[in-house]
């Protein structure tokens, strides 16, 4: 058993990785801005941010054996309308991590994202590969930047102070609980509820759909592994799919209505930049974990639509971005719900 700390645990992959943790016997602690009521599982919950090590010291203590820290501003609505806390809670938030992990002498995983890359046409990503970013007048880079920054800082404090450390770097994860402001989760709520499906550019753009589920498995390898220390993982699928096959598989899978074309420039403005192509070379979690996607597009798909029918507080939600009473968390007893993993 040990004893770990989860910083944004009720998120939507924070909420899954606990509960693999407590499925394993491990002692975990939650620290985020909010705590479902009922918790779930077994967990101990500590409310604060990560941008104040007061209430981060209440999580983090000297028995702590290992921080998984998930804390983040994400999803394209939240960064183009909080860019300040992007940086903050991203940067910020990660330094103080680091300073009380040194204290204690836990162990790190470190959540980035699959945006560090940037717009690099030269796909599938390698880890080492290059960042191609736009301006800096496109809040969207505002979140690739910050990720970016706060690995810098983990590698820094890795070589500098002999910290153990490992960063995964999630590739377009999807599933159950995951808030309905992404291109997924937003078009499968929007089936569901009988509304037509939005995409934007034709659906051009190509994604690889990675499965909590496998997300999860990859990072508890990474955490476990004595030669994931001082690494870095992209984990996701190798399984390139446009935006629009996506859209086209959930119609099939639930008898929706036709999408609906948008022009992405023209609804979200100046400040936000897509990218085309995103897809990781997952080489190296394969050689040194023993890591690979196991759940195929069609299945996770299935399987995520199965607890949302099963679950109409999700359904309930908004799906334009705007945040909810129980956006990303663990599911919370709704009159006639049913609480699935």
């Amino acid at each position: 058993m040990a004893r770990v700390v989860v910083t944004g645990g009720s998120g939507f992959v924070g909420s899954h990785l606990v509960e693999q943790l407590l499925a394993r016997g491990d002692e975990v602690t939650v620290f985020d801005t909010h705590a479902p009521d009922p918790p779930c599982g077994q967990a101990r919950y500590v409310a604060g941010s990560v941008t104040d090590p007061g209430s981060l010291r209440q999580a983090i203590t000297r028995d702590t054996d290992i921080v998984f820290h998930l804390a983040a501003v994400v999803g394209v609505d939240r960064y183009l309308a909080r860019p300040l806390d992007v940086i903050d809670i991203n940067f910020l938030g990660t330094r103080n991590v680091l300073d009380l992990i040194r204290e204690s002498g836990s162990k790190l995983v470190l959540a980035s994202t699959s945006e560090v890359f940037g717009k690099n046409p030269a796909v599938p990503w390698p880890e080492d590969g290059d960042r191609v970013l736009g301006p800096t007048t496109a809040d969207r880079w505002a979140y690739s930047s910050a990720k970016a920054l706060a690995e810098h800082l983990t590698l820094a404090f890795v070589r500098q102070h002999g910290l153990e450390a490992t960063i995964v770097r999630y590739f377009n994860v999807f599933g159950p609980r995951q808030r309905p402001a992404y291109v997924l989760s937003r078009s499968l709520h929007r089936a569901l509820n009988g509304r037509p499906m939005v995409v934007y550019d034709e659906g051009r753009q190509t994604r690889c759909f990675t499965y909590v589920d496998d997300a999860v498995a990859g990072t508890l390898l990474a955490a476990d592994s004595p030669r994931a220390v001082g690494e870095v993982f992209n984990i996701g699928s190798m399984v390139e799919t446009t935006v629009r096959e996506t859209v086209e598989l959930i119609a099939e899978l639930t008898g929706a209505a036709a999408t609906v074309a948008v022009d992405a420039g023209r609804r979200l403005g100046p400040a936000y930049q897509d990218l085309e192509r995103r897809i990781p070379d997952t080489t190296k979690a394969s050689r040194l974990l023993g890591w690979s996607c196991r759940t195929s597009l069609r299945d996770g798909l299935q399987l995520t639509i199965e607890w949302a029918r099963a679950n109409p507080w999700w359904l309930a939600l908004p799906d334009s971005g705007a945040s909810a009473a129980h956006d990303e968390r663990c599911p919370v007893a709704q009159p006639g719900s049913t609480m699935t993993p």
